[in-house]
């Protein structure tokens, strides 16, 4: 049996998006990031799915964090398209529901939807949790915004599909594994992430950051965040296009670790079709 492991509870986006990604793979659910990450280090899952930014939120908090010290790999990236769902209990209507079940950031995603039918929010910890609830408590006024795949887990009717307020709303995960996975340097598409840690002399992220423009490395993300709670201690996570094999990527990285403290390379793995055709565009 071939597991993948998400943070979160049966029919979770996130297990959703393991099932889309690894057809055929059993889903384990696990109460945090940490956890999903601990089940593959032990091998009890032989990957892990992490949601680390959504095109509407933005970055997911702790996911930064979390990888350069998990002792995992990055092997692979997934976008997933958030298509929201009212769902309810047999015999509720959507003239029956006014109140709707889910977490913050959905219920701030069909803001449209709860006007329209006049719903009432009301906030759970995460959207498969509020559809478990509506299947166990709620009455036919309740009704829970979540995915297809909560409706099918806990036995409730879908009232009306992709209530989302905006067509774009996409999540994407890294996909983690104790080993990495590198494709060769012939392989299309290749996308590296990497973290750093600049040296605190003047202008080192600009002198860092140059070799990538001057060797032609497109850099696809770069995003800071504190380390340790020092304002001082800053670490940059990237995700560029490229193979660290292909000379240009590597004088690029050369480069970056002359005026670095740490350059981490967490993996390098096929860009995901999404990203590909966005691209091209």
């Amino acid at each position: 049996m071939t597991v993948i492991a998400f943070q979160g509870v049966p029919g979770a986006y996130s297990d959703l998006a393991c099932r889309h990604a690894y057809p055929g793979w059993t889903t384990l659910p696990c109460p945090s990031f940490e956890a999903a990450m601990e089940a593959v280090r032990e091998g009890r899952a032989q990957k892990a799915m992490l949601p680390c930014e959504n095109s509407l939120a933005g970055r997911v908090p702790d996911i930064h964090r979390l990888l350069p010290d998990s002792g995992l790999a990055v092997v692979g990236e997934h976008y997933e398209r958030v298509e929201h769902c009212l769902l309810a209990r047999e015999g509720a209507t959507l003239a029956s529901i006014r109140r709707a079940h889910s977490h913050p950031m959905a219920l701030g995603q069909v803001l449209k939807v709860l006007k329209e039918l006049s719903l009432t929010p009301v906030i759970q910890a995460d959207t498969a949790g509020a559809a478990e609830m509506v299947s166990r408590e709620g009455g036919p006024e309740d009704c829970a915004v979540a995915s297809a795949l909560a409706a099918e887990v806990y036995g409730l009717q879908i009232l009306r599909r992709n209530v989302e307020d905006a067509a774009h709303n996409t999540t994407r995960f890294y996909v983690m594994a104790t080993r990495p996975e590198t494709p060769p340097i012939e392989a299309p598409h290749p996308v590296t992430t990497f973290v750093f840690r600049v040296r605190n002399m003047p202008a080192a992220l600009y002198k860092a950051l140059g070799g990538f423009a001057t060797n032609g490395v497109n850099m696809t993300k770069l995003e800071s965040y504190m380390l340790d709670g020092a304002f001082t201690a800053t670490q940059f996570l990237c995700d560029v296009d490229g193979h660290p094999d292909d000379p240009r990527l590597f004088r690029a990285l050369e480069e970056l670790r002359f005026f670095s403290r740490e350059v981490k390379v967490l993996g390098c793995y096929r860009a995901h079709p999404f990203r590909v055709a966005r691209e091209g565009t």
